[in-house]
């Protein structure tokens, strides 16, 4: 974009920020206005004529304040998840959103070593025995964390924090991630683990990856029972990682000693809940990015990126558009949401570490991205539903270099008849290549070719792929299933027989998320050889 005074800049300050983020953009030369705690109709109504617009968490972005904001150029999220501001909406409307991705990794990592401590020295226990009367040590003998084994689960910004600090205490520090080829570990020191070899060598084991469908009860009954008997399990990262009921099951047997939770499946927990109960769990409140020291940075880092759009014309850490100038965002926006939706839909269809990621694109659209923002949008979904740290356009790069995960781009005649398409094709490590074309109707998305068969469905929500044997009455027994199971189906999309092995597909757009159970089920059938339940 180009640069400007911050005389012409009108920013509004909607959630709570730091006094030095906002001592920050006065001294650049603007007038921020705080007006907190606004409904999202006085949102709407503070928002004519304003260019920027700070927020935290509270405050919600939606399509609907997007679209009445007519003046609006930047959303800033003074911190690392942009759950509360509606991407795709703002791409659509050539809003760049930024994000503050580095300033709580310290402090997030350093929350996972103190529970941990805490964890290992029975510490919460012993302060409400002391708070209740009782001066006794009888029952909280603890252990010493010089010479044990950590296994630190995700080696994003965050995990590396954790496993620095814990070499520092003089702990041996294996790790787990996907998308880091074996033998490559980027800690001097850390060796790479399969996770389930992880689980079965460690003392204590810490998770710092994102919730998706793939790590959902991540530590499962059967990845729990693998700890050696005495292990100890901290999650600092998100709720849902671990199964909490199978985690109180071996609680209470002895097999594991203890457990340290900063987040929770449902937040606030219910008072009922059994691991409330417990001595040898401690839970804090989502404490993650609370510390003075975080508030601070992430206040002035989104203070400073604010000022370096509209005074220098430079988009840091953009999670929507790194390079491209608002007008090029106006007409590549709804591509760019195909292409998110294109990578999120190749890294949950992949079965295995994705080695290399190809962003083609055909048609009008292949001449208008000089700033790779296709390319980085895909990339940067394929990586985003493995890391536990914010991954947007700017960073995707590094992040994918880093995990020995090649991108690559190109163009091509061919757009199957549309006016512009986009061909995303990942590769794995184990060779298994899974190829989706999409293109825009109307401002939406939509698939229209999958491993070179042709079909047309929305890519959004819950959407269950199968491949079977092309044979009578197979989508009948697909729907009786998910029926028995109450889940309802939106769309059908079939594709006839095709690839290698000359299987039928179905693409089946669901209202609910289907069970496990139900997934399961759909699996049994005799005529179906795979079946992948993806969501976006």
């Amino acid at each position: 974009m180009t640069p400007r005074q911050a005389s012409e800049v009108r920013v509004i300050i909607a959630d709570d920020l730091h006094p030095d983020g906002v001592a920050l953009l006065r001294e650049r030369g603007f007038e921020p206005v705080v007006a907190t705690g606004l409904s999202e109709d006085e949102l709407i109504a503070r928002l004519d004529g304003v260019q920027a617009l700070l927020v935290r968490s509270a405050t919600k972005v939606t399509a609907r304040v997007l679209e009445a904001a007519q003046d609006l150029e930047l959303v800033g999220r003074a911190g690392v998840g942009v759950d509360n501001v509606d991407l795709a909406a703002a791409s659509a409307r050539g809003v760049v959103v930024m994000n503050t991705p580095t300033g709580n990794t310290v402090t997030t990592g350093e929350l996972a070593i103190s529970l941990m401590c805490a964890l290992s020295r029975n510490l919460t226990r012993a302060d409400r025995r002391v708070r209740s009367g009782t001066w006794s040590k009888k029952g909280l003998l603890g252990s010493e964390l010089t010479g044990k084994t950590l296994g630190v689960v995700g080696l994003g910004r965050i995990g590396r924090v954790v496993a620095d600090r814990a070499m520092g205490l003089s702990m041996k520090v294996v790790a787990h991630d996907p998308f880091l080829p074996p033998g490559s570990s980027p800690v001097d020191g850390v060796e790479l683990l399969e996770l389930d070899d992880l689980l079965e060598r460690v003392d204590f084991v810490t998770l710092h990856v994102p919730l998706t469908d793939q790590t959902r009860n991540l530590l499962s009954r059967e990845r729990l029972a693998r700890l050696p008997k005495g292990a100890r399990v901290i999650n600092a990262a998100r709720g849902g990682l671990v199964d909490e009921e199978a985690l109180v099951e071996l609680l209470e047997s002895g097999h594991l000693a203890g457990a340290a939770l900063d987040v929770l499946a449902v937040e606030p927990p219910p008072a009922d809940h059994p691991l409330l109960s417990r001595d040898d769990v401690l839970v804090t409140p989502h404490l993650g990015a609370s510390s003075h020291e975080a508030q601070v940075a992430v206040s002035v880092m989104v203070a400073e990126q604010l000022a370096s759009f509209f005074l220098e014309g430079v988009a840091h850490n953009a999670v929507n558009a790194p390079v491209l100038s608002a007008r090029s965002l106006r007409v590549l926006g709804p591509y760019g949401v195909l292409a998110d939706r294109l990578g999120a839909l190749l890294a949950q269809a992949a079965t295995g570490p994705i080695q290399q990621v190809e962003c083609i694109t055909s048609g009008e659209v292949s001449g208008l991205d000089e700033g790779r923002y296709l390319e980085l949008s895909l990339l940067g979904a394929v990586l985003g539903q493995s890391l536990d740290i914010g991954v947007n356009l700017v960073n995707a790069p590094l992040l994918a270099r880093e995990r020995g995960l090649q991108s690559l781009s190109g163009t091509e005649e061919d757009s199957l008849g549309y006016r512009s398409m986009i061909r995303a094709r990942a590769t794995t490590r184990e060779g298994q290549r899974v190829e989706l074309c999409g293109t825009v109707f109307g401002g939406e998305p939509r698939v229209v070719a999958v491993n070179g068969a042709r079909v047309d469905f929305s890519p959004r929500g819950h959407l269950l792929l199968t491949r079977h044997h092309d044979r009578p009455g197979v989508l009948g027994s697909i729907g009786s299933l998910l029926g028995d199971h109450g889940v309802n189906i939106r769309r059908v999309e079939l594709a006839p027989p095709h690839g290698e092995d000359n299987l039928a597909a179905a693409f089946l757009s669901l209202y609910d998320a289907p069970s496990d159970e139900a997934v399961r089920s759909i699996a049994g059938l005799p005529v179906v050889e795979q079946v992948q339940h993806l969501q976006l």
